[in-house]
Formats: structure tokens, C-alpha cells, sequence
């Protein structure tokens, strides 16, 4: 008997049985589904870095990062883009939303989306935690580059005396 697991757009599937290309001795696989948007739907928000995992609903805030946006123009967008349809880009700002990614204000027939403030910051909250494994990396990244800017700056100050000629009294 194998296994198989299969994860495509929020879905995983779970395949048990014979995974050949014939049919074996008219046993069929078994197979459990689950989808991942509904489990979260039942059990609560999902982890900040979850919902910026998606490269979808990342694209999704790096528009809204722009200024507030229509869900029509958001779903043009990203449709022509990666190819889904509005109803799947609308799936993907719901997630936004319910994660506190993303607002949603209605102005006449449309619903106008902006970046929420509060997702982000708990992406960096949790982030903040690994700081130190790279802030001190990137500080010395930053003496270093200060030290070569001296370095080229004293060079060519020497090299422009060497270079003017000196006048006679």
C-alpha cells in the first residue's frame, strides 16, 4: 500500500491504496480532502507568515501598499497576472481581511480595500524574534561599507593633491 499526499490551492489530499497507471485487483484508493481556507474559516486566523506564504495575496498587498483599490481593479490585476478568476481573487482578500492584512470599506456599489496595519506588524512582531541572527551581520555590513566610502574618499583627496600642481613664490 502507498501513500500520497497532493497540496495544490489550499487543498491537500491524502491518496491511499495502489498508485499505479493500471487499476489493481478493483481496489479503489482511498482518498481524504481537506481544504485549508474552510479549516481556518472553522478554526480561527491563520499564522501572519501563512497568509504572506501565498504569492497571490502578497501581490494583493503590494497593490493596496500603493493606496486603497477596488476589489474589481484588484481582481483585474492579479487575474491577468497569475491567471484566476475573480472569485478566487476575492477568496484570497477575504483571507486578507479576516487576518487583519487588509480593510474593506463599501462607496456606492464598490468595495474599496486598503492595507490593514495590524498583519504586518505581527509578521515583524514574530520576525523580531530571529533579529538577532542577522541585525548584527548587518551592522557590520554597514562599518564595512562606511570603511571603504573613508577609504575611496581619502584616496582621492591624495591622488587630487598629487595632481594639482604647486605654484611658485
Amino acid at each position: 500500500m502507498t501513500v500520497a499526499v497532493f497540496v495544490r490551492c489550499g487543498l491537500v489530499s491524502v491518496h491511499t491504496g495502489e498508485m499505479t497507471s493500471g487499476r489493481s485487483s478493483g481496489e479503489q484508493p482511498a482518498c481524504i480532502a481537506l481544504d485549508l481556507y474552510k479549516l481556518q474559516r472553522n478554526y480561527g486566523r491563520m499564522h501572519a507568515l501563512d497568509v504572506l506564504g501565498d504569492p497571490v495575496r502578497r501581490r494583493i498587498l503590494e497593490l493596496l501598499a500603493e493606496g486603497e483599490a477596488s476589489a474589481g481593479a484588484v481582481g483585474a490585476t492579479i487575474g491577468e497576472e497569475f491567471g484566476i478568476s475573480q472569485p478566487a481573487v476575492s477568496q484570497h482578500l477575504k483571507v486578507l481581511r479576516d487576518n487583519g492584512f487588509a480593510t474593506v470599506r463599501p462607496e456606492g456599489t464598490k468595495r474599496l480595500y486598503a492595507v490593514d496595519s495590524r498583519g504586518p506588524s505581527e509578521a515583524r512582531e514574530w520576525l523580531s524574534t530571529f533579529e538577532r541572527f542577522w541585525l548584527p551581520k548587518l551592522a557590520a555590513l554597514d562599518t564595512e561599507l562606511a570603511r571603504g566610502r573613508r577609504q575611496r574618499r581619502l584616496t582621492s583627496k591624495t591622488t587630487s593633491k598629487q595632481q594639482t600642481p604647486q605654484k611658485e613664490t
